[in-house]
């Protein structure tokens, strides 16, 4: 019998690339979204579609049960497509609100769904200053609220929690088409990256390509992640 994921976040940049890699490993996957009209692109993607605010708890909480997931995986953002916005302040703060509250909430309608499995979305370019590579045993700079409450709350909390530390995305849906020179990251390679992470693995760690700011050689490792993983459009 196959296994159940339930996709936060599956409208987005890695979300939307994460369901292609799920269908084809055998996953039925559920997918949310708070507009119902990207539902038609999810259910052509392979995902059935779940209409829902992840501030609404109680309804979050029903969705989850209704789909009783094996593995929840977390890839919501509230940031334009290129960081692209006449107020990235703004911006910023509403990802920060959505990596806390937003957070907790997926946090406990897994729990209550009986989910034996969370990997969530985080950032690889928030390492507090010091010596270079920084690896995922390095501080995350203590300004970055939002960040910090995430990953304690995926690793610390009641299910067995995954935390990838994206580095700068580019490809398809992120709004930028070639690689960053600190830290760059495919958009596929991200959304691979989650896949490998429902099997196996524990704790934090590096999704980038290494460019001098972070090492990705536990991902390797203990993933077998590679970089160069692309999507055949």
């Amino acid at each position: 019998m196959a296994s159940t994921v339930f996709l936060a976040g599956a409208s987005g940049a890695v979300g939307s690339r994460l369901i292609p890699f799920l269908t084809a490993a055998g996953y039925r996957v559920h997918g949310t979204t708070r507009e119902r009209t990207k539902a038609d692109r999810l259910r052509a993607l392979g995902a059935e579609p779940v209409i829902v605010d992840v501030y609404d708890a109680p309804a979050l909480r029903e969705a989850v049960a209704t789909a009783r997931p094996d593995i929840v995986v977390h890839q919501l953002t509230d940031l334009p497509a290129g960081m692209k916005t006449d107020d990235m302040a703004a911006a910023l703060a509403r990802n920060s609100r959505l990596r806390e509250i937003g957070t907790a909430n997926l946090v406990e309608a897994a729990r209550l769904a009986g989910a034996r499995r969370l990997v969530a979305q985080s950032i690889a370019f928030v390492y507090a200053p010091g010596p270079l590579p920084h690896d995922e045993a390095d501080p995350i700079d203590p300004g970055q609220r939002g960040v910090l409450s995430l990953e304690s709350q995926v690793l610390d909390g009641p299910i067995d929690g995954v935390v990838l530390r994206f580095g700068r995305l580019f490809g398809p849906g992120t709004g930028f088409d070639a690689p960053n020179p600190s830290s760059p990251v495919h958009v596929d390679a991200a959304a691979h990256a989650a896949l490998l992470a429902i099997a196996k693995g524990s704790g934090a760690y590096n999704i980038a390509e290494e460019t001098g700011e972070v090492s990705a050689a536990r991902a390797r490792r203990d993933l077998g992640w590679k970089a160069d993983v692309r999507l055949r459009d």
